[in-house]
């Protein structure tokens, strides 16, 4: 397995890779437990589609980490760095899991409020699919919110 070196990864560089977003409440594990373990997995979530996006993550692919029902922001960015796993808390072996690494902080979250007065963004399924814990970013729509929140 290739280790993935974070610090040479352009966050703006969106070709040959999936984007996607990815909510934690904050409380549970936030954004600051991500950075203190280095590397974490992605696991316990119990929707059909979310299991599927986690299905499709390949290292490299990127995703904006969400602080869900606290704060409600878009708070920094994170690699894919091992895909295809099944979820260690899943008894049963069918749900999946994904290891993440953090990447960046952003230098302002990005808030839910923010993303729906954002036109462009109407579409994202963290508006069209809010109660989605694991969705698609398209290039637009990840560029965007980079440039929202300074990084770029």
């Amino acid at each position: 397995m290739t280790k993935i070196n974070t610090a040479e990864i352009n966050i703006a560089e969106t070709t040959g890779r999936n984007l996607w977003l990815m909510k934690s409440e904050p409380d549970v594990y936030g954004w600051d437990d991500l950075v203190e373990e280095g590397e974490g997995t992605w696991d316990g979530v119990r929707n059909h589609l979310a299991a599927r996006n986690l299905r499709t993550m390949q290292p490299g692919d990127l995703a904006f980490f969400y602080h869900s029902n606290i704060g409600i922001e878009v708070v920094g960015v994170i690699v894919i760095s091992e895909g295809g796993l099944t979820d260690p808390t899943d008894p049963e072996g069918k749900w999946a899991a994904v290891k993440v690494r953090p990447v960046k902080k952003l230098p302002q979250t990005v808030t839910l409020k923010q993303i729906k007065a954002t036109p462009e963004l109407a579409e994202m399924d963290l508006i069209r699919l809010s109660r989605l814990s694991v969705g698609a970013v398209r290039p637009d729509e990840w560029n965007l919110i980079l440039r929202m929140s300074g990084a770029i």
